[in-house]
């Protein structure tokens, strides 16, 4: 029982190994279909541990072996208990994972064993998924060619946030997170939204901007206000102190949303330079993206990334519509016609990197794949991804039901064929600009791409 699973990745062994050192390594790793989150990351690769959450509050803690430690050739964990949370993990026997690297000309082969009652199937795309991300991961990082950069990043606990820190804290930069708690480390400062503080960013390189309520929810009049207050004059007084802080950021990024150019758009292509659009939404978006003018003024350069449906197991639409796609009972919504504008999570994170390194990207980023679908495209690739079908359709009265009139309207059926137009000016590679290939990766059926 147990798998062996090989591969050669195109760089060299001293850089594959050090990106398994860094904070967010595992992050990147543990794959989102699978019902796990991690809790704590190893501090080391010799005798550390790492601490994986489970379903019920169950854990399962990872033990590195310090006398199989060999750097940059070998490291082991095994599985252990650490209080009564870890022990039902045991249920399976033993688990030791050894990873080697080796010299493979100009490349790096990863070599992975995992000892365990486990069927080799059942780990197979486990390890097709951690090869695909250590690559592309790797790869995204050599084409940036960006010097280690101090980054402040609010909304960092946040899907989109953690993704990013941990993709770019693997990347060798250090990430400064602002929270709104007291700091429990020197990588955290706190962050008063209404009224920070004016050395908030001092020493830091660039901000990147997250942090909003969600949008997903009944529009009404608390949950409308609530959208708008954590986004727009939280963004404006973030500006003012990155403007106006002597040592402080020369770029800003900010989150921004597909939602500036309306609800119901049609099949007109929607660039950048498309007019705004009409809704809740539209005006949201509009101040929002409005609140960034004080960076703008005091010379920074800002980015505000328009962000599409994004695609990932872990959060969002597709976690919502897994189960119910799973079990044969997903279909089209409505009459299907309407145009989704999606973007993958690592996608995503390839555009916030982007605006880091770029020195011409600014203003406005559609930050969407290059090829959007309609709604039948999309429960089609998703139903096929899943080998089940997808035939029973929803009628529109059932997003009303969820999220009320206008929340349905300007959510579930909005029709926005957005394009990255942009990015695909500047040249930008997406990893994955297909729907179906964005869904298997997500989802676990992507295969080995590396």
């Amino acid at each position: 029982m147990g798998i062996e699973y090989t591969g050669v990745i195109g760089h060299p062994l001293d850089e594959v190994f050090a990106w398994h050192t860094r904070p967010g390594a595992m992050r990147r790793l543990v794959p989102p279909w699978q019902p796990m989150k991690v809790i704590a990351e190893a501090d080391n690769l010799a005798d550390g541990r790492a601490v994986l959450g489970l379903p019920g509050g169950l854990r399962w803690v990872a033990a590195h072996q310090p006398g199989e430690f060999d750097p940059p050739h070998r490291f082991v964990d095994t599985l252990s208990t650490d209080g009564p949370s870890s022990w039902p993990a045991r249920v399976i026997g033993t688990w030791t994972h050894t990873h080697e690297f080796t010299e493979a000309g100009t490349g790096t082969r990863l070599y992975d064993r995992i000892d365990a009652v486990v069927p080799a199937a059942a780990l197979r795309p486990m390890f097709d998924y951690r090869h695909t991300q250590l690559a592309q991961d790797l790869a995204a990082h050599r084409a940036a060619g960006l010097s280690p950069m101090v980054v402040a990043v609010t909304g960092a606990s946040g899907l989109v946030g953690d993704a990013l820190t941990a993709f770019l804290s693997t990347g060798g930069h250090r990430i400064i997170r602002l929270v709104r708690r007291p700091p429990v480390n020197a990588d955290e400062r706190q962050w008063d939204p209404r009224n920070p503080a004016p050395d908030l960013l001092a020493g830091v390189d660039a901000v990147v901007h997250l942090a909003g309520a969600s949008i997903a929810g009944r529009f009404t009049d608390a949950h409308r206000a609530a959208i708008r207050d954590s986004r727009i004059e939280p963004t404006r007084a973030l500006a003012e102190v990155a403007a106006r802080g002597a040592g402080g950021p020369s770029v800003f990024i900010s989150a921004s949303a597909i939602g500036y150019y309306g609800y119901e758009r049609g099949d007109s292509l929607l660039t950048e330079d498309a007019t705004r659009g009409e809704g809740f939404l539209a005006d949201v978006v509009a101040d929002w993206e409005a609140a960034t003018e004080p960076a703008v003024a005091g010379g920074l350069r800002v980015v505000k990334v328009r962000t599409g449906v994004v695609q990932s197991a872990r959060g969002g639409t597709l976690r919502l519509l897994r189960p119910l796609f799973a079990a044969g009972l997903g279909g089209r919504l409505g009459s299907g016609d309407q145009w989704l504008a999606w973007i993958g999570l690592d996608d995503l994170l390839d555009v916030y990197h982007r605006g880091l390194y770029d020195s011409r990207l600014t203003g406005p980023v559609n930050a969407v794949a290059p090829e959007p679908v309609r709604n039948t495209e999309y429960t089609a690739a998703l139903g096929r991804v899943l080998r089940r079908p997808a035939k029973l359709p929803v009628p529109s009265f059932g997003p009303r039901l969820l999220l009320g009139s206008q929340g349905a309207q300007e959510l579930a059926e909005a029709d926005q064929r957005v394009v990255p137009a942009k990015l695909q000016g500047r040249g930008h590679t997406f990893r994955r600009p297909q729907i179906e290939a964005a869904l298997a990766h997500e989802l676990g059926h992507g295969g080995r791409a590396v």
